[in-house]
């Protein structure tokens, strides 16, 4: 009844365990000896096809497995519901340990699977896998969402922590607002810190890529009000910086955002100067990051502070970091080493080549 394995979702001190099933059931999962629900305020979710379970992440990162239950809901009633016999799932999990790390960047496949899967391969082992953006090719039809399971079922194997960034495709459709449910959230919202072993990052959240009026939206987006929001939250994470980016441990720190909001690319697209200018500076003054991982544009570079990308103030190295060229079946990420002194990144592509490799130093 589960059509792929889970995808274990990173986010602040807990991860979700997020599990697509054939059909409506309910769902909880054990790790060591405690259960916990998919439910709402003690109710047990049996609505959807996607159940998502929070579980604290020094439990899950203690235990180094998890087991998954499943029982089929046959009929839901006000009294003696019917349900199937309990099926079970156990999956290892391997934590992000302390020191170097390893991690590979995708973002913009459009739906294209075996192409970033085979990118990713070719880079090679890893410790978590950073999914940034427009995975899926928009919200329109709920099947697309299966795009982000697909590929995370295939690299992670439902073993392996996976950091989750929406991209500006992903407000487009039907089901936009129902992304949420399937992707990780804290308090709603779809910006959010994590630390795994010794990295540290925010996740920051553009929403579209041109104006609220623009007539491609049609009055469906008030992504203005979002972004002041997300200001907000910087401002509070900057304020709680002992227990974010300067917590013991920290060796990493890193912006992970789809669209890299420091490049000005021409109209339509030259949006909220001001509100992106304010966040590079906050970021670069109080954070510091180590670097800025972004994809959005369809191609791999890295913009270095005042090169010709950076016209908003960069603040850090910018990796931009996801190549896709659908009509020839083509793609390329990029793996990331985080060590003590330096990020060492690698361009990696569907072909299994290495197509360029960068250091930047800490």
């Amino acid at each position: 009844m589960i059509r792929t394995k889970p995808c274990v979702f990173a986010i602040k001190d807990r991860y979700e365990i997020t599990v697509l099933v054939t059909e409506v059931s309910v769902m909880w999962v054990k790790v060591g000896d405690k259960c916990y629900c998919d439910e709402y305020n003690g109710v047990m979710k049996s609505g959807k096809l996607v159940h998502k379970i929070s579980v604290p992440m020094s439990e899950l990162d203690k235990a180094g497995e998890y087991t998954v239950y499943e029982r089929a809901m046959i009929e839901r009633t006000p009294y003696f519901s019917k349900v199937s016999e309990a099926c079970s799932y156990t999956y290892n999990f391997y934590p992000v340990k302390d020191g170097n790390a390893r991690a590979y960047h995708i973002a913009d496949t459009h739906c294209l699977t075996d192409e970033p899967v085979r990118a990713a391969k070719a880079y090679g082992d890893i410790d978590f896998l950073i999914l940034n953006g427009d995975v899926q090719e928009d919200s329109g039809k709920l099947e697309y969402f299966d795009t982000i399971f697909e590929i995370a079922a295939s690299i992670t194997k439902g073993e392996k922590p996976v950091v989750f960034s929406r991209g500006n495709h992903d407000l487009r459709g039907m089901f936009a607002e129902e992304l949420a449910d399937y992707t990780p959230t804290e308090n709603g919202n779809t910006y959010y810190t994590f630390k795994l072993g010794s990295v540290w990052g925010i996740v920051l959240d553009c929403g579209e890529d041109k104006d609220d009026t623009h007539a491609e939206y049609h009055d469906t987006v008030c992504c203005h009000i979002f972004r002041q929001r997300q200001t907000e939250f910087i401002k509070d994470v900057i304020k709680n910086a002992d227990k974010e980016y300067n917590q013991a441990g920290v060796k990493t720190r890193l912006v992970i955002v789809h669209n890299p909001f420091t490049e000005q690319i021409g109209d339509p697209f030259n949006i909220e100067a001001d509100i992106y200018r304010e966040w590079a500076s906050l970021l670069k003054e109080n954070v510091k990051p180590h670097a800025m991982i972004c994809g959005h544009i369809h191609e791999c570079y890295v913009s270095y502070p005042g090169d010709e990308h950076d016209q908003l103030g960069n603040p850090s190295s910018v990796v931009v970091a996801s190549k896709i060229e659908r009509e020839k079946r083509y793609y390329a990420g990029c793996g990331f080493e985080f060590g003590d002194g330096c990020i060492n990144g690698r361009f990696t592509d569907s072909n299994g080549k290495t197509v360029d490799e960068f250091t930047l130093t800490k």
